[in-house]
């Protein structure tokens, strides 16, 4: 059995970026994981049941029909670890107008049962920076305190996942000018 590896982060953090520095490491050691994005693999399935065409309709579905959807990748996710080590790249919580969804609701974590959630975290000045540098995304701006306070939820709901899967809980630090150090930490995590 492989391990499962749940890797989250807030908007601007560098989490696939961390995720890609620790898989080419661990490469190199002989160590495989396979990394999927939740969100993609969600559509992945949407799109092998006609239900949409592309990534934009997922949102248009209904409650259930996406409470379904999410169950569905994540039994194949964890299909996937029977033979293979697997890191999810996703959120702890998505930030919507009426407030903070988890993005790991009980029904996910039920058919996931992860061994360990990682949180990639930095400081809230340095993650404002890097979302106002990058052109290449389209994100709601928000000032430091509400990325400062979208990482405490962050804690708080995978606190919540530990307590019903039975997982650890480790944090990394992806700092300005430290990356090397933020791939250090999740790599001893994955080893």
């Amino acid at each position: 059995m492989g391990k499962k590896v749940v890797v989250t982060g807030v908007p601007g953090v560098g989490k696939t970026t961390v995720i890609t520095g620790a898989m080419e490491r661990l490469a190199v050691e002989g160590i495989a994981y396979e990394a999927v994005n939740f969100g993609t693999f969600m559509f992945d399935v949407a799109r092998k049941e006609n239900l949409v065409s592309n990534r934009d309709e997922m949102r248009k579905l209904g409650k259930d029909v996406q409470k379904r959807l999410q169950q569905a990748a994540a039994s194949e996710i964890a299909a996937m670890s029977i033979n293979a080590n697997v890191i999810v790249d996703t959120h702890s919580s998505v930030k919507t107008p009426t407030g903070f969804l988890a993005g790991l609701p009980e029904w996910v974590l039920r058919e996931l049962m992860p061994d360990i959630v990682v949180l990639v975290e930095t400081d809230p000045d340095q993650i404002l920076m890097r979302r106002l540098g990058d052109d290449s995304r389209v994100r709601d701006m928000e000032g430091s305190r509400a990325i400062a306070e979208h990482q405490e939820f962050n804690r708080a709901v995978s606190a919540a996942y530990a307590m019903y899967t039975g997982c650890t809980i480790k944090i990394v630090r992806n700092e300005n000018f430290l990356l090397e150090k933020g791939v250090d930490d999740l790599v001893s995590v994955l080893r």
